[in-house]
């Protein structure tokens, strides 16, 4: 039997998709994109969905959804039809990358929403935090891959939005790196200023050189802020080892 929790889930989880495949249909029309478009976007949406609905009961004590994760949903939706882009053929690439980095913008924008609605309407879980930030990595991912396909940086970019990815496969075998990490200003920050860099590069009127320069950068501070991670995990596990012995 299906919880209130997870009938108000599905029905936002569903609405998300028709509101993702409708959107798909006429971004792919408008921009000349082949079928395959929306048949990624629908897919890369589902797949997100399906690990939201996994991941619900057992870190979201609320009895709904919540308005806070309506949004953060809302901007996996947006993530995934841009995921869709990469591959496509470019018909008019100035005008589809404008239209990226206005997409874009409004997806990172929101991000500053989730937190504050999660706290006033009493529903801030781990939940919601994991989501938010999982959807904040995926969005890194789609944007440095949309870098590479309209030639703004090398191959070297993806780097970035696969960090997150690679230190989640590190702490599998070294489990110490999965321990929990006190909140950051400083990693708030690198985040926001790495989706903001990724979005500019993207724009038609930054040069190669210039978009290049702002990806390594950027790619150079978001590296500093995981190695801080790393060297603070480390130092928990010394001192547990210490204490135990």
């Amino acid at each position: 039997m299906v919880s209130p929790l997870g009938r108000d889930a599905l029905r936002e989880l569903l609405a998300l998709g028709v509101l993702t495949g409708v959107a798909g249909i006429a971004i792919g029309s408008l921009a000349g994109f082949g079928p395959g478009y929306v048949i990624k976007a629908l897919a890369i949406y589902a797949s997100g969905a399906v690990l939201v609905w996994r991941g619900l009961p057992k870190a979201h004590p609320h009895p709904r959804f919540g308005p806070a994760n309506r949004v953060t949903l809302l901007r996996l939706a947006a993530s995934s039809l841009l995921a869709g882009v990469v591959g496509e053929p470019l018909g008019q690439p100035d005008t589809i990358a404008w239209v990226i980095v206005a997409a874009a913008t409004v997806t990172a924008v929101l991000d500053a929403a989730d937190g504050p609605l999660a706290r006033r309407s009493g529903m801030a879980s781990d939940f919601g935090a994991r989501f938010d930030m999982e959807t904040d990595a995926w969005l890194t991912l789609v944007l440095c891959g949309l870098i590479v396909q309209f030639d703004k940086a090398g191959a070297w970019v993806l780097a970035a939005g696969l960090m997150r990815y690679v230190f989640v496969a590190a702490a599998r075998l070294w489990p110490w790196l999965s321990g929990t990490l006190p909140p950051s200003l400083r990693r708030k920050a690198v985040c926001v200023a790495q989706i903001t860099t990724l979005i500019v590069c993207l724009g038609p009127i930054v040069p190669h050189a210039l978009s290049s320069a702002l990806a390594a950068a950027s790619l150079l501070v978001l590296a500093w802020s995981f190695a801080v991670d790393v060297r603070t995990l480390a130092k928990t596990r010394a001192h547990l080892l210490e204490s135990s012995t």
